[in-house]
């Protein structure tokens, strides 16, 4: 009967049609040095606007898509959204995204009324309010906590990627199916049999988040992070999370590198960093399974420049010992690795060249007793004197 009124569908499961969750982290870069150097072209206030609209785009997608932002600052990295597990920090930002305390209706004790702290807009839907009050609040917070001794030319990026992908791998581990078997030694878990049952390799952990990471970078790449910042992107890269990265200024040099390794995305807007929502909705709008469908942005060249271990300075051509591949800029001290402390077997490198001695031409004589050159190749000789 479910045949002739086709209405076979109704009695599938939900699980087979329902979305993979797709988790987006962005790392937003908050050095005040670099926005006040864009300050004419993009202010920060509309910078954080276009991307509160790329992130309700990204969330409109699907009802379990998730998103996490946070804030790379010149002396450390701290969470805007979802809230930071910190006291401290939560203690510091207590004012401005707290629960509502049992005060009259119209008001509260700090002057704020309660409905524009819970973002209650009838015209905004409720998580985007929400996702809107709480990274508006924790930026205000840190900005105001930001002394004038932390104003540093850089970026502490690596830390920010470091807390991504322990995010990362914890909402994989918390969308992961239950386990059917309370045997330590047996964790089996739904996925696991489906896939025995179907006799089809799949790998349960790709299938169960679908994560990536979106770097806002306006600050140049700090030689001295260049060891965590590369841990970070071959972490990235072995659990095939891709790291995309959008510059609006400078050259983050070592972010171009975690683009090409993780397979990531990698555009500049300096020309023009008004465009900042354009370069979002259409260059990083899509996760990393829909980008097969489509042909994404490639870069022209990459600057694979490293930093070397001693002195941290960026080098075109260094050493780079063959046991821990870390890299110098000059011979260490008695030609071992500062780092395993290996002796560098250098070969021949350092030693003068061998210079043969040039020989002297022989002198032919004519006939008529005049010297001339050898052979020239010429077709007729020189011309002796009469």
């Amino acid at each position: 009967m479910n045949r002739i009124d086709a209405s076979a569908h109704y009695s599938e499961p939900a699980s087979s049609a329902s979305q993979i969750p797709s988790l987006l982290t962005i790392v937003v870069d908050t050095n005040p040095r670099a926005w006040a150097a864009i300050a004419d072209l993009l202010p920060i206030s509309k910078a954080l606007a276009n991307l509160l609209v790329f992130v309700n785009a990204h969330l409109a997608f699907g009802n379990d898509n998730h998103v996490a932002i946070l804030a790379a600052h010149p002396n450390r990295a701290v969470w805007l959204y979802p809230k930071s597990p910190n006291p401290d920090f939560r203690a510091a930002s207590s004012r401005s995204n707290s629960d509502v305390e049992m005060t009259d209706v119209d008001g509260r004790q700090d002057g704020t009324s309660a409905a524009a702290e819970l973002g209650g807009s009838a015209n905004k839907f409720p998580l985007f309010a929400q996702i809107e009050t709480c990274i508006l609040a924790s930026l205000r917070s840190l900005i105001d906590s930001t002394a004038p001794s932390d104003l540093n030319p850089t970026t502490l990026v690596s830390g920010a990627l470091t807390l991504a992908l322990s995010y990362i791998n914890k909402m994989r581990h918390a969308l992961e199916p239950a386990k059917t078997s309370s045997d330590p030694a047996n964790p089996t878990s739904t996925a696991a049999m489906a896939t025995t049952n179907n006799s089809s390799p799949t790998d349960t952990g790709a299938s169960t988040l679908h994560s990536r990471i979106l770097v806002l970078s306006v600050s140049d790449s700090e030689p001295a992070q260049y060891i965590p910042t590369m841990n970070a992107v071959f972490a990235a890269s072995h659990a095939r999370i891709p790291v995309d990265t959008l510059s609006l200024y400078g050259t983050p040099t070592f972010l171009q590198q975690a683009a090409f390794i993780t397979g990531g995305t990698f555009l500049s807007a300096a020309s023009n960093p008004r465009g900042l929502l354009s370069y979002l909705m259409f260059g990083f709008l899509a996760d990393a399974e829909a980008r097969k469908s489509f042909v994404t942005p490639t870069q022209d060249s990459v600057d694979f420049r490293a930093a070397c271990f001693c002195h941290r300075n960026v080098v075109d051509t260094g050493f780079v010992c063959s046991i821990c591949l870390s890299i110098f800029c000059s011979v260490p001290e008695n030609a071992e690795c500062l780092t395993c402390g290996t002796k560098l077997a250098l070969g021949n490198y350092g030693a003068k060249p061998a210079v043969a001695p040039r020989k002297k031409k022989k002198k032919k004589i004519r006939a008529n007793g005049t010297s001339a050159r050898e052979d020239t190749g010429s077709a007729t000789g020189t011309p002796a004197p009469t």
